[in-house]
């Protein structure tokens, strides 16, 4: 019996995949997925095992779902039957969008669910994983399940309710992000920046003020203030940003995605 096994290893699947390859070792994982050139890969970097969706099934014991909600239907079909057939109960990890625990349970006919909303930055161990469970799930599966995912960042259990919002800001968070980090990128070379100087300073600058609200403890506001003297040039640019509607745009951006992970979430 494999400790985890993958359906579906995209950018995402894959992800999660090699972030427990190294947790709980590449022998103990399972891979399943229709591009050949993917498995290869992990398999090479991780020594994981590899087959079909029904023998990962048939050999997981955290069985992690990296398929999209709108084929999730189309995936259930697929194992149903043989999840069925296991005298044990496996724990069925779902990271499909806006999709309940309770849907997937239906869907595949397994009580044991933990729904997951991870982020990219997981792949660098600096990710965030949201999740919730069944309450089938035991404390000693949901601890196991930490334990394989804790290299990945952090981990934040949330109820359900509150999983879809989350996925909003922390799930769909990296590409509002990057597309900030490039229009910094944009500006540094506008105002005569070499690109990759230009690059580097804002890569840095993200990164670094992240890092210092984090371990100071202290707020955005407090830390925007405290860069902006009277009549300076950081507080010109702090008016620029709300005259063209920054936090607007921000506040918009994180409702769409809210509203169409509660769409994705009427999808079977």
């Amino acid at each position: 019996m494999y400790k985890a096994g993958f359906i579906g290893c995209g950018n995402m699947g894959g992800t999660l995949a090699s972030v427990a390859a190294k947790s709980v070792g590449g022998s103990n994982v399972f891979l399943a997925d229709h591009h050949s050139d993917k498995l290869a890969q992990l398999q090479k970097a991780y020594g994981c095992a590899t087959g079909t969706a029904v023998e990962a099934a048939k050999k997981s014991r955290f069985l992690f779902l990296g398929v999209k909600p709108q084929a999730m239907g189309t995936a259930a079909d697929e194992i149903r039957e043989t999840l069925k057939k296991r005298k044990d109960s496996p724990v069925l990890v779902s990271m499909a969008a806006g999709l309940s625990v309770s849907t997937v349970s239906e869907l595949f006919g397994c009580a044991r669910v933990i729904r997951i909303m991870p982020n990219t930055p997981a792949a660098v161990g600096e990710g965030v994983i949201l999740y919730c469970t069944s309450p089938e799930v035991t404390q000693e599966e949901e601890a196991q399940f930490y334990e394989m995912l804790r290299p990945a960042g952090l981990l934040v259990k949330l109820p359900e309710e509150k999983i879809d919002a989350g996925s909003a800001l922390s799930g769909c968070g990296p590409a509002f992000v990057c597309l900030l980090i490039e229009a910094m990128i944009d500006a540094g070379v506008r105002t005569g920046l070499p690109y990759e100087t230009a690059r580097l300073l804002a890569l840095q600058t993200f990164a670094g003020t992240a890092k210092l609200a984090l371990e100071t403890g202290r707020e955005p506001a407090s830390l925007r203030t405290a860069v902006c003297s009277p009549a300076g040039s950081t507080i010109e640019g702090v008016v620029a940003l709300e005259d063209c509607g920054a936090r607007s745009a921000v506040l918009a951006a994180v409702d769409a995605a809210f509203a169409r992970t509660k769409e994705l979430g009427k999808t079977k």
